[in-house]
C-alpha cells in the first residue's frame, strides 16, 4: 500500500487534515527519545503519516532534530508515493519557509509533492481571496485550497492525490531549478510570494491585535489568566469527580462480584484487594487525564495557550522552567499523572524534564486525606473574622504554598547542577490567530491520552500492587495486617522513623501509601483498630490526640508527605515520559532523602521551640 507523508508548521491545521483523510483508523507512536507523537492512519487504500509540527528543516530543538531526521529518512522509502505540506493561508510567508524547504527535499528524493493551502474558511470570513491556481503555476507544484475544519476542498485534494498516483512524474519538483536556491533565497522567495499572493495581513491581524492588547496586558492579562487557570483547575479537580466516583463504584462492585466467584480464600482476597482494590484504583485517574487533555486542547486550538506561556515565561525561567510549565504545575494540584503528561507541550527537553520533576511536589488531591487527618489532629479549630478564616485553613494554605516554593527551589538547583550541561533550546513561540476550537480532533486526542495512560503505565502499577498485596496478606491472611510481612518490614524500618517520633505503625502506613498516598489514612486506621478511618477521619484524628501524638511528629510527617514521592502511578508515568528508569529512580531516592532530612529538621526545631 502506498504511503503519503503530511508535514507542516504548528497551527497550520495539519493534524485536522490528517483526521479528515483517515477518519478514526489511526494509531499513535513516538519517535525514540522524544515525547512528540507521530500518527499513522489509512483511508483503506492509502496510508497517511502525520509528522510533528515544525517551523523549519533547520531544527532548533532535540525533538525537531529527530523529527526532521525521521522525515528525511522516510521520504527515501520506495512505498512513499506523495508528500503533502500544509500551508496556512492566513500566514502564507511563514508557512512557505518550511514549504519551500520540503519541496526541495522532495525534489532530491524524486517524490511527488503537493501543497495543501489550508484555513481558506478564515479568508472567506474576512472576504479575502487567494488564487491557488496562480500560486500553483508559480510554485510549479500542485496547490489545493482547502479548509480541514469546514471540510472544504478535501474531496478535490483526494482527487489530486489519485491523479498523482496515476501520473507521479508531473508532481515531482524540478531539482535542477531548486538546487540553485540557498536558504536565504528561499526566505526571500517566501516573502515575495506572500507579497504577490498572500491576503492583506492587516485585516486578519486587526482583531487579533485588539484581543492581544487585553490578554497580554500587564494587569488585565494576568487577571484573565488567573480566571482561565481557575477554570482549568476547577475542570480537573471538580468536574471530573462525578465520573471518578462512578468508576470507583463500578470497580468496587465488580471486585465484590468477581471475588465471590472464587471459593479459594487467597484467590478471593487477591482479586478483590489487589486487582480491583489496588490496581483498579489507578483507573480512577482516567477522567482527570481526559478532562485535562480536553481543556488544554481547547486553550491550545483557540490560541490562548501561547499567550499564557508568554505571560508566565519570565518569572518561571528564573527557576529553569518554561512559560509552558504553568499548566502542568497548576494541574499537578489535582493529580501529578495528567500534569506530567501535559508537560509534553514544552519543546525544550531540559525544561520539559525539569517541569516533570517539579510536578510531584505540588499538593495533589491524593495528599488531601493525609493533610486532613494531620491538620485536624494537630491544629485547633480556631476561627477569625466571624468564621471566615481559621487556623486549619491557614495550615492547608501553608502546605500548598510550601510545595510550590520547594518545587521552584528544586527546579532552580537541578537546572544549575544535574541539568547544567544539558543543551537547551530558546523559548520560541508563535502567536497563532484566535480561532474557534475544532471539537472532534480535541475529543479524539483526549481519548488517546487517557488510553495511553492506561495501556502504558498499567504494567508497572500492576507489578508493584501485587508485591505490596503479597507482603500485606502473608503469612496470616486477610485482616491480619499488623502481623504480616509488611508489618515486619515496618518494624525493621522503625529505627528510620523513630528520630521523627514515629513508631512502626506509621512506617507501615508510609510503605502502603506507595500505592496511593491516601491509603495512609486507611492503613493507620486498620492498625489502630478504627473502622472506616479513610471515610471518616474524625475518630482516627481523636485517637491520635489521645495517644500522645506530638505536634513535632505531626509537623515532621506533614513535611515528609509534602515532598516524598511515594506514588507508584507517578513514577510509572515519569518512566514512560523519560523513556528509562534512571529519572524516576533518581527522583524517588532524591525526594525521599530530601523529605526525610527536612522532616528531621522540622521535628527538632519544633521540639526546640
Amino acid at each position: 500500500m502506498s504511503s503519503v507523508l503530511i508535514i507542516g508548521k504548528p497551527n497550520s491545521g495539519k493534524s485536522l487534515l490528517f483526521n479528515r483523510l483517515t477518519g478514526l483508523k489511526q494509531k499513535v507512536a513516538n519517535f525514540p527519545g522524544v515525547t512528540v507523537e507521530v500518527k499513522t492512519g489509512s483511508d483503506g487504500s492509502v496510508d497517511y503519516t502525520d509528522y510533528p509540527g515544525i517551523y523549519s528543516l533547520n531544527p532548533l530543538t532535540k525533538d525537531e532534530e529527530i523529527s526532521v531526521a525521521k522525515f528525511k529518512e522516510a521520504i527515501q522509502k520506495p512505498h512513499v508515493s506523495t508528500i503533502i505540506c500544509t500551508l496556512d493561508a492566513t500566514r502564507l510567508e511563514r508557512s512557505l519557509v518550511l514549504g519551500l524547504q520540503v519541496q526541495k527535499e522532495a525534489a532530491k528524493a524524486k517524490k511527488p509533492f503537493l501543497f495543501a493551502l489550508n484555513m481558506m474558511d478564515e479568508l472567506y470570513i474576512h472576504k479575502l481571496d487567494l488564487n491557488a491556481q496562480d500560486l500553483e503555476e508559480t510554485l510549479k507544484s500542485p496547490v489545493v485550497a482547502i479548509s480541514a475544519k469546514k471540510n472544504i476542498g478535501i474531496d478535490q485534494l483526494k482527487e489530486r492525490l489519485r491523479d498523482i498516483a496515476e501520473n507521479p512524474i508531473k508532481a515531482i519538483p524540478n531539482l535542477l531549478e531548486l538546487n540553485t536556491q540557498s536558504e536565504d533565497d528561499l526566505l526571500k522567495r517566501a516573502k515575495a510570494l506572500n507579497a504577490q499572493f498572500g491576503p492583506k495581513a492587516e485585516i486578519i491581524l486587526k482583531n487579533q491585535s485588539q484581543l492581544d492588547r487585553f490578554f497580554l496586558s500587564s494587569f488585565m492579562g494576568f487577571v484573565s489568566f488567573i480566571i482561565i487557570m481557575a477554570f482549568l483547575f476547577q475542570s480537573i479537580f471538580t468536574w471530573a469527580t462525578p465520573m471518578m466516583d462512578f468508576i470507583e463504584t463500578i470497580i468496587s462492585s465488580a471486585g465484590v462480584w468477581t471475588s465471590s466467584l472464587f471459593t479459594n480464600e487467597i484467590l478471593n482476597a487477591f482479586v478483590n484487594d489487589a486487582l480491583f482494590g489496588g490496581f483498579g484504583s489507578f483507573l480512577v485517574f482516567v477522567p482527570q487525564i481526559f478532562m485535562l487533555t480536553f481543556i488544554i486542547g481547547l486553550l491550545e486550538d483557540s490560541g490562548y495557550l501561547a499567550r499564557a506561556a508568554i505571560l508566565c515565561h519570565r518569572p518561571l525561567s528564573f527557576f529553569g522552567l518554561s512559560g509552558k510549565s504553568f499548566v502542568p504545575l497548576l494541574s499537578g494540584h489535582a493529580c501529578a499523572i495528567p500534569a506530567i503528561m501535559a508537560a509534553r507541550t514544552i519543546e525544550s527537553p531540559k525544561r520539559r524534564m525539569l517541569t516533570s520533576l517539579a510536578v510531584p511536589l505540588m499538593a495533589c488531591s491524593a495528599r488531601l486525606p493525609v493533610y486532613g487527618l494531620l491538620v485536624a489532629a494537630l491544629i485547633p479549630e480556631t476561627t477569625f473574622f466571624g468564621g471566615l478564616f481559621g487556623l486549619q485553613g491557614f495550615a492547608f494554605f501553608a502546605l500548598y504554598f510550601f510545595g510550590i516554593i520547594v518545587a521552584l527551589i528544586v527546579s532552580a538547583v537541578l537546572a544549575k547542577t544535574l541539568y547544567k550541561t544539558e543543551s537547551d533550546s530558546p523559548f520560541v513561540i508563535e502567536l497563532p490567530p484566535y480561532r474557534w476550537p475544532s471539537w472532534k480532533p480535541i475529543l479524539q486526542r483526549s481519548l488517546e491520552g487517557a488510553w495511553s495512560f492506561v495501556s502504558k503505565a498499567g504494567a508497572v502499577i500492576f507489578v508493584v500492587t501485587v508485591i505490596v498485596w503479597v507482603l500485606g496478606y502473608f503469612p496470616n491472611g486477610d485482616g491480619q495486617l499488623e502481623t504480616s510481612w509488611l508489618a515486619l518490614m515496618g518494624q525493621w524500618i522503625e529505627p528510620i522513623f523513630r528520630p521523627l517520633g514515629l513508631d512502626w505503625k506509621f512506617g507501615v502506613a508510609i510503605l502502603t501509601s506507595f500505592l496511593a498516598r491516601e491509603v495512609f489514612v486507611g492503613t493507620l486506621g486498620t492498625l489502630f483498630g478504627i473502622e472506616g478511618a479513610d471515610e471518616n477521619i474524625a475518630d482516627l484524628s481523636q485517637h491520635l490526640q489521645t495517644t500522645g501524638f506530638s505536634l513535632a511528629s505531626g509537623l515532621a510527617l506533614l513535611v515528609f508527605f509534602a515532598i516524598a514521592l511515594q506514588c507508584v502511578s507517578t513514577l510509572a508515568v515519569l518512566k514512560k515520559e523519560a523513556g528509562n528508569y534512571k529519572a524516576p529512580t533518581i527522583i524517588f531516592i532524591g525526594y525521599s532523602l530530601l523529605a526525610y532530612v527536612l522532616a528531621l529538621i522540622t521535628y527538632n526545631l519544633a521540639l526546640y521551640f
